[in-house]
């Protein structure tokens, strides 16, 4: 109910939804319901059984919704003379994804760009993880040849999170910068890691290999927030 709200109170448009009787069972559903309703969505009502075939949750909460998915370009990005772009390169668990996104946009970047091998960032997974925050929070799909490209004109190093990486509380970080994290097993791929400017790590006590790769970026990004 959370990310249909979220939805809802987005200026993305609403093509129709799913319905049963899950969705009237707390005073927060059926006020959803009457919204959907309220904004002349064409909303098809089913029965539970229904609507259980075509839910891929293990508990619904009577709602479906189908939406015009975004479109986000790199070209189109507004960026500041203090810029910080979180990059996925090969994020396959959608809860994960879902969460790097959330919090990227907690902590203040401007846009997350999703290379090829990173699960599909509108995957419904990953919507539901990330309580659809990238129906707001710009999420541009693009290959690591056009981000390249894209840094350089605008100026824009590219910081890689990596194990044989600078200490991070070493380096004082500039105002416009990008930081990708990789894959949950075997981190950056070598092209990615080849375009990096520079490489950091997170310290951590001895006989501690890794973090999870949305705690370790949680942590990267606000310590190399801008600095006033």
């Amino acid at each position: 109910m959370r990310t249909v709200e979220a939805l809802l109170a987005s200026p993305v448009r609403v093509v129709g939804a799913l319905t049963c009787d899950l969705l009237d069972r707390t005073p927060r559903g059926a006020a959803l319901a009457a919204q959907l309703h309220a904004r002349d969505i064409d909303v098809l009502r089913v029965s539970e059984r229904e609507f259980l075939s075509a839910c891929d949750t293990e508990q619904p909460q009577g709602v479906l919704v189908v939406a015009e998915q975004p479109t986000w370009t790199l070209e189109a990005l507004t960026l500041g003379a203090t810029a910080r772009l979180l990059v996925l390169d090969g994020i396959q668990d959608p809860g994960n994804v879902g969460t790097l996104l959330r919090t990227a946009a907690a902590l203040g970047a401007d846009a997350t760009c999703v290379l090829p091998g990173t699960v599909d960032p509108w995957n419904a997974k990953v919507v539901r993880a990330a309580v659809g925050i990238q129906l707001g929070h710009p999420t541009v799909e693009c290959t690591l040849e056009a981000l390249t490209a894209f840094l350089a004109a605008q100026g824009i190093p590219l910081w890689g999170a990596d194990l044989g990486g600078a200490s991070i509380d070493t380096l004082v970080p500039p105002a416009r910068l990008a930081v990708v994290v990789g894959n949950e097993g075997a981190g950056l791929a070598p092209a990615v890691r080849a375009a990096c400017a520079e490489r950091v790590t997170l310290p951590m006590a001895p006989g501690a290999e890794s973090l999870n790769v949305a705690v370790a970026a949680g942590i990267t990004l606000f310590t190399l927030r801008p600095r006033a």
